[in-house]
């Protein structure tokens, strides 16, 4: 077979990006050696500046930096005769939810997950669009029936009752409750607050060293009256919140909660309540910590005695499932973001509200 000649054109465009090329190659060769050249002459002077800095400060210890102080949050006076009206921002709203029985967690004026969730269910029992954000249809309807703010003045049962919490189990079982450590986290409690919130509230506090009399602004919250038991309980283990119906399957609470770290100590279907308990004791057994060598070493069952610090909280809401029930915590601020040994936690002042709901008998779904 003929060799087929080399065509004698070039196509023009092809010709003049070539032309091209070559001028750009060399102006980034030039461009290239002016950079070289000017980035040597302007770090010398900083080098030898480096150095002095370095040898001047290398005998000083790093100084950490202060944390800044919260900024203060204010809220202007109101009066009863204000109200009702519609919230303004999400303190307000996290305020008007958490009346309602629809808790958006601590109370801390930030728009995280949880606020989100509960404004997405005050939308949804408002037939309103589910956005989980605060439109404007959705501040027309929730409303603010009374002022936001309380006063709590600190008594000395307040600060008789603190407690330094022990740092082993041994040494927790030894006191004789599991009490709040400061007023702060008393107070935080009392309004279902962060106690972030708290301190911002109350800027000029010196809370290393609060006295009786001590006057305080905190959110004032308050369930409505648990006049009715619920007809049963839902557990959504995948957006981890729990909530309660009446017998019109009209929704009465929502509550976050924690579930189980191992999905095979996460119980799908239904259980039953079957115990109801206030203020309860813990016994903790070494079986279920196979992770702490304190309680491998003790070897035996100890009892925690009563208390908000109590890894059960302030109330134990026993399933018929061994081992498992809803009960409170000592850390409200972890609930929904942490994960359990297999119960299912809230904060103990849902937990509290919770148990007034509840009967012996009553059916819980667990769902996915």
């Amino acid at each position: 077979m003929a060799r087929r000649s080399r065509p004698t054109y070039q196509l023009p465009h092809r010709k003049k990006r070539r032309g091209f090329g070559r001028l750009f190659f060399f102006v980034l060769i030039g461009a290239s050696v002016y950079l070289i050249w000017r980035h040597e002459h302007s770090l010398k002077p900083a080098r030898a500046q480096l150095t002095t800095v370095t040898r001047n400060e290398a005998s000083k210890p790093a100084v950490p930096k202060a944390a800044p102080p919260p900024q203060p949050v204010v809220v202007t006076q109101q009066s009863p005769s204000d109200f009702p009206r519609p919230i303004h921002d999400v303190l307000e709203a996290q305020i008007a939810l958490a009346r309602r029985g629809i808790s958006p967690g601590s109370i801390d004026g930030a728009l995280g997950s949880q606020t989100r969730e509960a404004i997405s269910v005050f939308q949804e029992t408002q037939d309103l669009p589910v956005t989980g954000e605060l439109d404007a249809d959705t501040r027309a309807k929730l409303t603010l029936d009374a002022p936001l703010m309380a006063t709590y003045t600190v008594t000395t049962n307040d600060l008789d009752d603190l407690q330094p919490l022990g740092a082993t189990w041994l040494a927790k079982s030894q006191q004789t409750a599991l009490a709040y450590e400061t007023e702060l986290e008393l107070v935080a409690e009392k309004s279902h607050s962060h106690p972030l919130l708290i301190e911002r509230l109350n800027p000029k506090v010196d809370w290393q060293d609060v006295t009786a009399g001590t006057v305080l602004q905190i959110p004032d919250i308050a369930y409505p009256d648990a006049d009715n038991k619920a007809a049963f309980v839902v557990i959504h283990l995948s957006d981890r919140y729990l909530e309660a119906f009446d017998e019109q399957t009209n929704l009465m609470i929502h509550f976050p909660c924690s579930i189980a770290k191992k999905v095979e100590k996460r119980p799908v279907g239904e259980l039953h309540v079957v115990v109801i308990i206030q203020n309860p004791n813990y016994t903790v057994d070494p079986e279920l910590f196979p992770e702490s060598s304190e309680l491998q070493a003790i070897g035996h069952k100890l009892i925690l005695p009563p208390g908000p610090k109590n890894p059960v909280g302030v109330a134990w809401m026993g399933l018929d499932r061994p081992g498992y029930g809803m009960h409170g915590t000592p850390n409200a601020q972890e609930v929904g973001r942490t994960e359990s040994h297999g119960c299912f936690r809230l904060a103990n002042w849902d937990a509290e509200y919770l148990s007034q709901l509840v009967w012996v008998g009553m059916p819980v779904e667990v769902v996915q």
